[in-house]
């Protein structure tokens, strides 16, 4: 058995639309879109689709929304759990072939796929656990001076056509087994956006692999807000303290052991 979730937030109606024409009912038990804007035109929207369950919401953030799906997910003994951006698109058929490679490797407690840009061209989503320099390059230095750090960030010397164990995947399309999640926890609602997903990936690889999949592509039109909005960038930079915090600085030795098994490859 298995559910998603979507987290909304002033989404454009199409866009939902989109995405939810990627879920298909006669594979998900129920799919839940949890609107932290409480928008009349999404809850219509919903209402369009099959096994789909609005769920209005204040603005909590993304993993605490998502993380209300995932308790009656979890009440519920399904056995898989999607985590979903609605900017993402991908074949109804992408789906089974996660299935089957999750029923038949037990020991992977999350998955993502190869995630594109619409125009074709790869994003590198799944990555090291950051260090505060890998962030403070790439936010606020010219691509030139801290393109060697991001590649190695991003792995970009990996061969992403091959699965491999990663520490860290991207909060937009996380396949997640739910007994993974009832072992290590929900989305620390600490995090009101953007490391939540860094903080789940890292806790489920203590006790499973977790992978990416290049057997399945998906498709997100990914804008990256936080470049152009000060809001969300002052929102990025209060919760990446509060990651740092949490889990360390300068010392953090879970991150080294997780990290150095890639850098090396």
């Amino acid at each position: 058995m298995i559910a998603a979730s979507i987290v909304t937030y002033n989404t454009d109606s199409e866009e939902l639309a989109r995405c939810l024409r990627s879920l298909d009912p006669g594979i998900f038990n129920c799919i839940y879109v949890v609107d932290n804007s409480s928008c009349k035109a999404t809850e219509d929207t919903c209402r369009r689709f099959p096994n789909t369950e609005y769920i209005p919401s204040e603005n909590i953030g993304y993993g605490a929304a998502h993380n209300i799906a995932l308790r009656k997910s979890l009440a519920l003994r399904y056995d898989y759990h999607l985590v979903l951006n609605p900017d993402i698109e991908f074949s109804p058929a992408a789906i089974g072939k996660i299935i089957r490679y999750m029923d038949a490797n037990t020991d992977i407690g999350a998955l993502q796929p190869i995630i594109l840009n619409p125009d074709g061209s790869m994003q590198y989503t799944v990555r090291l656990l950051p260090t505060p320099m890998d962030l403070i390059l790439r936010r606020f230095l010219p691509e030139w001076i801290c393109r060697r750090q991001r590649d190695r960030y991003e792995l970009r010397h990996i061969d992403h056509s091959e699965t491999f164990n990663v520490p860290v995947i991207q909060g937009s399309f996380m396949f997640l087994r739910c007994s993974a999640i009832n072992k290590v926890g929900l989305f620390d609602e600490r995090f009101f956006m953007y490391p939540e997903d860094i903080d789940l990936t890292r806790r489920i690889h203590r006790h499973f692999r977790t992978v990416s999949f290049p057997d399945v592509t998906v498709i997100h039109d990914h804008r990256a807000q936080s470049y152009h909005d000060p809001r969300l960038l002052r929102i990025h930079i209060v919760n990446m303290i509060r990651y740092f915090n949490k889990w360390g600085w300068l010392f953090d030795s879970e991150r080294r052991r997780f990290n150095s098994p890639l850098i090396k490859k």
